[in-house]
């Protein structure tokens, strides 16, 4: 019999394992900062990819509820220039393996699939401690500890369980999102929502570019890319929201005003995500009773791959440990052996589709990368 199992973090990542552990009668509690499942909204659109994040909701047997959430429409595409020119222009036909939901409703038929108890809310990891013989003690930020066999750091970019395995800490990119939103966007933000069109707008160039998307209840959802050092960024004091906003706006002059209106005319106050990154080979060596999923096993840029990777990895960890339930570090170490050049492969291409996005020969770059993997689809 598998011992209990300790994971930290409630994203889908850690949710998936749960579940998967719940469906073999394996013991499970999941820890998370958050106050609770409503603390915050959880991210705009996820594209489940139907050879990682559908397989994982299928390991789940969540896969009909997860179909029942798609966005219709939401894996069109298209690419534009700078000045507004549509250079690609990709409809969705419903065959593209990659269908968009809302992260939120996603994570709440995770959270509903699990007994309520398994989930312990507004606990956030003060330190973790090894004891020795596989088992670590956990203390929170309220003083509540406990000790456990089986710990699963899947706490995201800054994990404190990272730390027990590898020395690897992440790193700035050198490319800073700023997120924004505009509401009722058909009737308020016309010209915009015809840009964006019905799914997914890429619009590059080197150095910068504006990514956005649709989302249901005519909503735009968009992150406008710099490559800028980190200095850049926090010389600029975002909570001035018209100065951060002017900032911003004044990088992308001469662009098409239907592409500038996502930063000028956002109903959201503009916030900055900075992308750190972990090596693209980061691994570990096998630690006793702990392992790592999702970010904080491999932090990478967005690329449509990190949620999808986390629930992957969530659904393996909880098969292979349901299938050695005897001999856990025999289930660890089937685990990351598969995780590890998943991962990496991942990384690099992750890298390589952010480069296509803003290097040099944007945005003619990713026209011919959506071109080539049109091509290769089979009939």
């Amino acid at each position: 019999m598998a011992p209990p199992v300790t994971i930290v973090g409630a994203g889908l990542g850690g949710l998936i394992l749960a579940r998967v552990l719940h469906l073999h009668g394996i013991p499970v509690t999941v820890y998370e900062a958050e106050v609770s499942a409503m603390a915050r909204t959880q991210g705009g659109m996820l594209d489940i990819h139907d050879d990682s994040g559908q397989l994982a909701l299928k390991a789940a047997g969540l896969f009909e509820q997860f179909r029942a959430l798609i966005h219709e429409g939401g894996q069109a595409s298209r690419v534009l220039d700078q000045h507004g020119k549509v250079l690609l222009d990709e409809p969705d036909d419903g065959t593209g393996g990659r269908p968009e939901v809302r992260r939120g409703a996603l994570r709440r038929i995770l959270l509903d699939s699990l007994p309520p108890e398994t989930i312990r809310w507004d606990k956030k990891l003060a330190s973790v401690v090894a004891r020795g013989s596989g088992r670590h003690e956990l203390t929170f930020a309220d003083g509540f500890g406990v000790s456990t066999e089986l710990l699963v750091g899947a706490d995201g970019a800054w994990s404190k369980v990272r730390p027990l395995l590898s020395d690897a800490t992440p790193n700035y990119a050198g490319t800073s999102f700023i997120e924004t939103y505009l509401h009722d966007a058909d009737a308020r933000h016309r010209a915009a929502a015809e840009a964006v069109g019905g799914g997914a707008l890429f619009a590059h160039a080197p150095g910068k570019g504006i990514f956005a998307h649709r989302e249901p209840d005519s909503a735009l959802h968009a992150y406008i890319a710099l490559n800028r050092p980190a200095e850049w960024f926090t010389a600029i004091d975002f909570t001035d929201v018209a100065t951060a906003t002017a900032r911003i706006a004044a990088e992308f002059a001469g662009w098409a005003p239907a592409l500038t209106a996502l930063i000028t005319d956002a109903d959201t106050p503009p916030v900055l995500r900075m992308l750190h990154t972990l090596p693209n080979d980061h691994r570990w060596a096998r630690g006793r009773g702990v392992t790592l999923l999702g970010d904080a096993a491999h932090l990478m840029p967005p690329a449509g791959d990190g949620a999808n990777l986390a629930m992957l990895d969530g659904a393996e960890l909880g098969k292979a440990i349901a299938a050695h339930p005897g001999d856990i570090e025999a289930a660890l170490a089937t685990y990351e052996a598969a995780l590890f050049p998943r991962s990496q492969s991942a990384a690099v291409s992750a890298h390589e589709i952010l480069e296509l996005c803003l290097g040099e020969r944007a945005p003619f770059g990713l026209v011919d990368f959506f071109t080539g993997m049109r091509e290769r689809m089979p009939e």
